[in-house]
C-alpha cells in the first residue's frame, strides 16, 4: 500500500462505478461477503474510511481503532450503528436527494399498477389470453377520488405528494411532527392516518420504532377498499399480517417494494392476486445509482482532504 492515500475498507459488494473511483483515489480493501472483518490486526489499524452498502454494526466498528468515516450508498442507513459511530467521534454519510425523483416516480408507476392491475394485464396480452378469451377484466379498484395518506414526508415524501396532486387526489401525512409549511391534512398517528384514508403509502426509514408498526389494526383502519403501498422499509409491516389482510380482503390490495427479510419473500405472498411486487428497484437506474456512487466517494474524498463532507446524518455531526 502507498503511504500518500488513506486506506478504505468495502465490507462485501460495492457499486461499480463507487468501486472503480475509490480504487482511485484510496488503498482500498475489499472484503468478502459473510467475512467482512477478516482482515489482520495490521490492516484493521489502516483502516480509516469505509464505503458500505447500509451494513457496519458497532462490532465491525470496534474492530477499526482508526476508522474516521463510514460513507454509506442509500439514503436508509439503519443497518450502520449510526448511534455508536457517533459515541466514538466516527462520522457516517449517506446519499440523500440525488435518489428522491426517481423513489417517488417509482413510488406512483406501483400505485398505479396496484390499483389498475397493469401487470397481471400485460401478462393476460403476452399469453394471447387477450385474442383467446376475450378483454382482462376490468379491475374493481381505480385511483379516481382516493384519499392518499403519506406515512412520512421527508424529502422523498414531499416529492410523492407532489407527483400525487395532479391526480386529483386528497392528501393527508402523519409524521412525528406537523409540518408547518405544507396545506396536507395532519393526522396525529399512525392509526388515525389509516382511519382517514383509503390509500397508505409508507416511506419511513427502518428503526426500532418502526419496527413492524404497520400492523393488522392499521390494515383494519384502512379498510376493504384500501390499498397499502411499501418504499420504506420492510421491517415497518408484520408481514403474516398483511397477507392476511390480502387473503380475508380486509384491505383490497398491496404494492411493495421492500420485504421483511430482502430478497426472500414469503411463499404466500406469491398466491395474492391483488399483492403487486418489486424486487426492491424504486431507486434502481443507472443514472441515479450513478449520483448515489458518486456521493459515496465524494463524502470520503472530501473528508480525507478537509474534513468536510457533503451529505453528514444527523447523528454524527461533522468533527475532524
Amino acid at each position: 500500500m502507498t503511504d500518500n492515500k488513506s486506506t478504505v475498507l468495502i465490507p462485501g459488494r460495492m457499486h461499480p462505478r463507487a468501486l472503480e473511483r475509490l480504487t482511485a483515489a484510496f488503498d482500498v480493501v475489499q472484503t468478502q461477503p459473510g467475512s467482512e472483518l477478516d482482515l489482520s490486526p495490521e490492516t484493521k489499524a489502516k483502516v480509516k474510511g469505509v464505503a458500505t452498502i447500509n451494513r457496519m454494526p458497532a462490532e465491525w466498528m470496534d474492530q477499526l481503532p482508526n476508522l474516521q468515516v463510514v460513507s454509506n450508498f442509500g439514503v436508509g442507513y439503519d443497518g450502520v450503528d449510526a448511534r455508536h459511530a457517533g459515541e466514538k467521534g466516527v462520522l457516517v454519510t449517506n446519499t440523500p436527494d440525488v435518489l428522491n425523483d426517481e423513489v417517488a416516480d417509482t413510488t406512483l408507476g406501483l400505485l398505479i399498477n396496484t390499483v389498475r392491475r397493469l401487470p397481471l394485464a400485460e401478462t393476460y396480452l403476452r399469453e394471447k389470453r387477450w385474442e383467446n378469451e376475450g378483454p382482462f377484466p376490468l379491475t374493481p379498484l381505480s385511483l379516481k377520488n382516493r384519499h392518499v395518506g403519506l406515512l412520512g414526508l421527508g424529502r422523498i415524501g414531499m416529492e410523492i405528494a407532489k407527483r400525487l396532486e395532479p391526480f386529483k387526489v386528497r392528501i393527508s401525512y402523519h409524521t412525528r411532527t406537523k409540518r408547518t409549511d405544507v396545506a396536507y391534512d395532519y393526522a396525529p398517528s399512525l392509526l388515525d392516518l389509516a382511519t382517514s384514508v383509503d390509500t397508505l403509502i409508507s416511506i419511513i426509514p427502518g428503526t426500532p420504532e418502526t419496527h413492524k408498526i404497520i400492523n393488522a389494526d392499521v390494515l383494519k383502519a384502512l379498510g376493504p377498499n384500501g390499498v397499502f403501498i411499501n418504499v420504506g422499509r420492510g421491517a415497518s409491516v408484520d408481514e403474516p399480517a398483511l397477507i392476511e389482510a390480502l387473503k380475508t380482503g380486509t384491505i383490497a390490495a398491496a404494492g411493495l417494494d421492500v420485504f421483511y427479510d430482502e430478497p426472500r419473500v414469503p411463499d404466500a405472498m406469491f398466491d395474492l392476486p391483488t399483492l403487486c411486487m418489486l424486487p426492491h428497484v424504486a431507486s434502481a437506474s443507472v443514472p441515479t445509482r450513478n449520483d448515489m456512487a458518486d456521493l459515496v466517494v465524494d463524502n470520503l474524498i472530501g473528508w480525507f482532504r478537509d474534513g468536510s463532507v457533503l451529505t453528514p446524518v444527523p447523528e454524527t455531526p461533522v468533527r475532524k
